[in-house]
């Protein structure tokens, strides 16, 4: 139990950094996205350091304090009466308290700031003890103070300017951060799809026995969806938001240096894994809450699935009420696997405010018995507020990043899955068919139960090979094991002494043509039906193929409005059985392949249709080796051999009228059919 756990642990920590490299091809827009995120952070912290000079111009007066006020007067007493100060001492003392512009005054500071701007940004000024020149674009000059001695409006102008610039520079680079980090997130998705569509194209027909098609769609569509909302949208608060939050940690220790204030840090430092602490536990469970849902919600869209494939037996069943319920059961434990996830979600937010206001009011009290100043105290939580949006995003992007990377488990589960027919280093193509198809001692097993036990039978050049037998038998999976859908257990199967598994899977699949009993047709027109597989085929070729298979008359007599560009609608609903059967049998003439194989394709058709399919399958059979799946054994007298399969094996074989004197298996069956459709024996 231990060991499981340890690995599902580590396939969760191999599926975030699996995630990451589908974003490596695009590492330039990525690096662009980062790079604006930090310039993100500069441009804030920047704003921070400006704030302290914008406080102050709003202040009365740029020195301390008007000296007629009571706290300015009793300094001055208190340096005329000091014991240790010299008398030239004393008036220098006096000088500053009074001469706002001295050095020590915050309006001194202001400029030893612009000065290191100047020299940091190159600034076009030219800073004096009482003014300010801008030498570009034009030449003026701003008065430092005004007639009140208050900071000029020209000055306070310069710092405006400056924030202004610096919140344009981080909206800027917000803008960027997300464009770009977003634009990578949707392409990764992209890509993804892309992935998973082509693996489940791969896989073996025994991986479709397995999986259920509502599962699968839902991986493709759910699965994918839920990483493409969350990766999309988390990129760029994961770019950003880290960066934002250490600019405004740095403002308030360099603030809180400046200030000599360092209660806020502390707090700070107790709050701040508090705050971080919920993160942590919740998105634990909801990684597993939401790795549920999805498979709550693909149990839904399943139940559809099959419902709606289905629906001609609901109906005919009128068990509508009773789907109904079903569909309300499986609904309902999906809704509580959302409900339970909605909770642990929305419980960050609550938690994080609840920590967030009681470290501000904790610093509220201590500031207030301090008696700090309001513009230092205003200076210091700015920025502690600022990072308390980014803090949010990242609680909320640790929801989205858990969401995705429950899909993202099950979506490397289904990716990780290898049941695809692999192709052999140095496969070669396949020539042609010069001599004959073989099966030689054949064994197929799926899920440890014997399908075909020990099977050897050869079918030469041009020749008809039927086989019949009961439902279970194995005759669909010899038509499998031809076409390589399957490989087999023991044994092998050959085209001219090559075997399948050594030849490249096109080249062997190019020279098969398959009509199934169920014809196979796309919601595209008919046209598009005809010459699937076959894309580079001209109109001509495409009408040519249909008036072989006996479908062109019914194409163009005004039964379908659009000709050969009538939809067919969903599974060919549009068409009758007889009208799918003659495109799919028009589709196999167009392929021309050497060898063909036939799931009995008339067996549900009326008389008349039957015999329309009939001849369009004789055409298609001209000139070619044929593998046909047997249901009414009218369609195959004239077989060159006939097998007889019973629980995976030959029992009998032979032409028809041997097979019939031999009194056995085939013979019952023949016995069985003919008293079914007496028709059967006037046929010649």
């Amino acid at each position: 139990m231990g060991r499981r756990q340890e690995n599902e642990k580590e396939f969760k920590v191999q599926s975030y950094f699996r995630l990451l490299r589908y974003a490596r091809p695009y590492w330039f827009r990525l690096t662009v996205g980062i790079l604006a995120g930090f310039m993100v952070g500069g441009s804030l912290f920047a704003s921070f350091m400006l704030v302290p000079d914008l406080l102050n111009a709003i202040e009365t007066k740029t020195g301390i304090q008007s000296p007629h006020t009571n706290s300015a007067a009793r300094e001055v007493v208190e340096k005329i009466e000091s014991p240790d100060l010299t008398e030239d001492e004393k008036v220098q003392e006096i000088e500053k308290l009074l001469n706002p512009d001295q050095p020590d005054s915050k309006l001194s500071r202001s400029l030893q700031k612009l000065e290191r701007y100047k020299e940091r940004f190159g600034l076009p000024l030219i800073i004096g003890q009482r003014s300010v020149t801008l030498t570009w674009p034009v030449n003026a000059t701003l008065p430092l103070v005004d007639e009140a001695g208050r900071m000029s409006w020209q000055f306070f102008s310069i710092f405006v300017i400056g924030f202004i610039l610096t919140w344009t520079l981080k909206n800027l680079g917000t803008y960027v951060n997300r464009y770009y980090t977003r634009w990578v997130g949707a392409k990764v998705i992209a890509d993804l799809r892309n992935e998973v569509f082509d693996k489940l194209l791969g896989q073996s027909m025994k991986f479709y026995g397995k999986m259920d098609v509502g599962h699968l769609i839902s991986r493709c569509t759910n699965d994918t969806s839920a990483i493409e909302t969350s990766v999309a949208n988390t990129i760029a608060d994961l770019t950003r938001c880290p960066v934002e939050i250490l600019a405004c940690v740095s403002a308030i220790i360099v603030l809180s240096w400046q200030f000599q204030n360092y209660t806020l840090l502390i707090i700070l430092a107790v709050g701040m894994p508090l705050v971080v602490l919920p993160i942590v536990i919740l998105g634990r469970k909801i990684r597993k809450i939401y790795k549920n849902s999805f498979s709550r919600i693909a149990e839904v869209i399943s139940r559809m699935h099959e419902v709606f494939t289905g629906i001609l037996i609901v109906k005919a069943c009128d068990t509508e009420k009773s789907e109904m319920n079903r569909f309300r059961q499986v609904n309902r434990k999906y809704f509580r696997t959302v409900v339970h996830a909605l909770k642990m979600q929305l419980l960050m937010n609550p938690l994080m405010e609840v920590v967030a206001v009681a470290a501000t009011l904790v610093f509220l009290v201590y500031a207030y018995s301090q008696q700090v100043e309001l513009e230092n105290l205003a200076v210091l939580l700015l920025p502690a507020f600022m990072a308390y949006t980014p803090l949010k995003s990242l609680a909320k992007v640790t929801t989205y990043l858990q969401r995705s990377m429950a899909a993202a488990d099950r979506y490397f589960d289904l990716i990780d899955a290898h049941t695809e027919i692999t192709e052999k280093a140095g496969a070669v193509d396949l020539p042609g068919l010069n001599r004959e198809i073989s099966f030689n001692n054949v064994v197929f097993a799926y899920d440890d139960r014997r399908i075909l036990d020990n099977v050897s039978f050869t079918i030469p050049k041009g020749d008809l090979v039927a086989v019949v037998g009961e439902t279970g038998s194995g005759k669909t999976t010899i038509a499998n094991l031809i076409a390589r859908f399957y490989d087999v257990t023991s044994g092998n199967v050959c085209i001219d002494d090559i075997d399948v598994r050594d030849i490249k899977i096109k080249s062997l699949r190019d020279h098969i043509g398959i009509v199934t009993q169920d014809p196979i047709l796309f919601n595209e027109s008919i046209s598009y039906n005809i010459a699937y597989g076959c894309p580079d085929a001209t109109m001509e070729q495409i009408i040519n193929a249909a008036k072989l298979a006996n479908a062109h008359q019914f194409i163009t007599d005004g039964r379908h409005n659009d000709g050969y560009e009538t939809e067919v609608g969903e599974k060919g609903f549009k068409l009758s059985g007889g009208e799918k059967q003659r495109v799919a049998i028009a589709r196999a003439i167009l392929k021309n392949p050497p060898i063909l194989i036939l799931d009995e394709a008339t067996s549900a058709l009326d008389t008349v249709t039957e015999k329309l399919v009939q001849e369009a399958l004789n055409r298609a059979m001209q000139n070619r080796t044929v593998f046909a799946i047997a249901h009414r054994l009218s369609t195959i007298r004239h077989a060159n051999m006939i097998l007889v399969l019973k629980n995976g094996k030959i029992v009998e074989h032979g032409r028809h009228d041997v097979l019939l004197k031999m009194g056995g298996i085939y013979k019952n069956l023949y016995e069985t059919q003919f008293q079914i459709n007496p028709e059967i024996v006037t046929e010649p």
